[in-house]
């Protein structure tokens, strides 16, 4: 049976909170000896808060819990087992559609909230296992790497930091080779993802992603996360009732907040729109330059809204290769070929290995265009949304004569950028950063 959207954000369940201790029971006899004291904290929590960003390498959860002294052998379990961080913690929760998520994290800072002789509030900070293991010695790169930037990825993901989660890695166009030279995996990760052209887009577009939800890691485009069909859609309107949802949709927005301050300086000046690139090689000592204009591949890339902004065209200028950033960078030829035989190294000692030509202004412009658009919106707690899924938002028109008109400006497709998902005794909530890159409504609310 459907249930309504006041059902939806009433208190849901947290079903495990578990916890187990980096102490054994050396002491203990019997069957436990030497086995990991563990507590579970489920029926201690005040709320929690769980969180998915597009820009944040981990996922990150906040549990706070109230302890009256019972959890661990007539003690409270930050002094019983005791708390003190990089403990393995076992977290699983459903919403009231039964939509689960079942993480394993690690504890990353425990902080007393309140403490007296009788109870205690305990904050604790969880992060993936991953996100701790960048800082280890063991896991830094120091090997050379030569293939496609996509398969670089997976690489330190499998072999530095040893992941056993579900990988969802987008296939890229183009070859980087480089030497890890102790470097964190993390910090490469990163660095490949602006590195990154996406298939079918060759000096059109440049630029991924890299980034964890509860369903695994993920290095994803910007066209390929574009490209992507609507999850699901909602309707924010002025109508008082909460249960009921007008059909096509899957929930109404309980709050509302635009955040689409496009600061047109501030994006000229990041080179959102157009840039210019200044490449000299040494080898040859050959200089040249080239302009580009989001403007003039508007129609090849994927976006959710229907274009870019319109700008004034006095601001155009006389000459067509107007552009508001310069790049410049030294043409790295001839440097690490992924070759073997002598033969085949001298036919590519004026190859480049990294392609600045068509990645690295592309990738600039996109990433800069990725926030042109925000919204902020609050929904009745829904744990099948994940950061980086499309979804469909319709808001009402602000017009002279109430005809419940959408407004097909500010409304349309949208990519979750960030998400946090809140449980407490009053209730269960997801609130959602949404973005995109251009303006307009495009599509329908219809997922179905």
């Amino acid at each position: 049976m459907e249930i309504n959207n006041a059902q939806k954000s009433g208190p849901s369940k947290i079903t495990k909170a578990d916890i187990t201790s980096n102490f054994k029971l050396d002491e203990q006899e019997g069957p436990n000896k030497g086995k990991p004291l563990n507590a579970s904290l489920v029926n201690g929590i005040l709320r929690m808060t769980y969180y998915e960003s597009l820009l944040q390498d981990s996922i990150k959860a906040n549990v706070v819990y109230g302890d009256v002294g019972n959890a661990v052998e007539g003690k409270s379990a930050i002094e019983g087992l005791p708390i003190v961080g990089t403990e393995d913690f076992r977290l699983e929760f459903e919403d009231n559609s039964e939509n689960k998520i079942k993480v394993d994290m690690n504890v990353n800072t425990v902080t007393p909230i309140y403490e007296d002789s009788q109870k205690n509030v305990v904050s604790i900070e969880l992060v993936s296992e991953e996100f701790l293991l960048n800082e280890m010695g063991d896991t830094r790169l120091r090997s050379r790497f030569n293939g496609k930037v996509s398969e670089h990825i997976k690489q330190i993901l499998e072999k530095n930091l040893k992941t056993e989660k579900e990988l969802h890695i987008e296939d890229a166009l183009n070859e980087y080779n480089f030497i890890g030279n102790g470097r964190k995996p993390y910090y490469m990760m990163n660095l490949l993802s602006k590195q990154g052209i996406p298939i079918d887009y060759d000096k059109r577009s440049a630029g991924f992603l890299f980034f964890e939800t509860s369903e695994g890691f993920h290095f994803k485009s910007l066209e390929g996360l574009f490209n992507q069909k609507q999850k699901k859609s909602y309707i924010f309107n002025n109508s008082t009732d909460i249960q009921g949802t007008p059909a096509g949709y899957d929930g109404k927005i309980l709050k509302y907040q635009s955040n689409s301050t496009l600061n047109v300086q501030s994006k000229m000046n990041m080179g959102a729109y157009k840039t210019k690139i200044v490449l000299f090689d040494a080898y040859n000592c050959k200089y040249m330059t080239e302009t580009h204009s989001a403007y003039d591949d508007d129609s090849a890339i994927e976006s959710v809204g229907k274009g870019l902004p319109k700008f004034n065209t006095k601001f155009d200028g006389e000459n067509k290769n107007e552009f508001t950033r310069t790049t410049l960078y030294m043409v790295d030829s001839g440097s690490l070929p992924g070759v073997e035989s002598t033969e085949e190294q001298i036919k590519a000692n004026t190859a480049d290995n990294f392609k600045a030509i068509t990645t690295l202004n592309q990738s600039i412009r996109r990433y800069n265009q990725l926030f042109g658009g925000m919204m902020e919106v609050t929904i009745a707690g829904d744990f099948s949304l994940h950061a980086g899924d499309v979804i469909f938002v319709d808001i009402f028109s602000v017009q002279a004569e109430k005809d419940d008109t959408v407004n097909r400006e500010s409304g349309g497709l949208y990519i979750i950028a960030d998400l946090c998902h809140f449980i407490n005794a009053d209730g269960t909530y997801t609130k959602l950063n949404l973005a995109r890159d251009s303006f307009g409504r495009k599509g329908n609310h219809s997922t179905r």
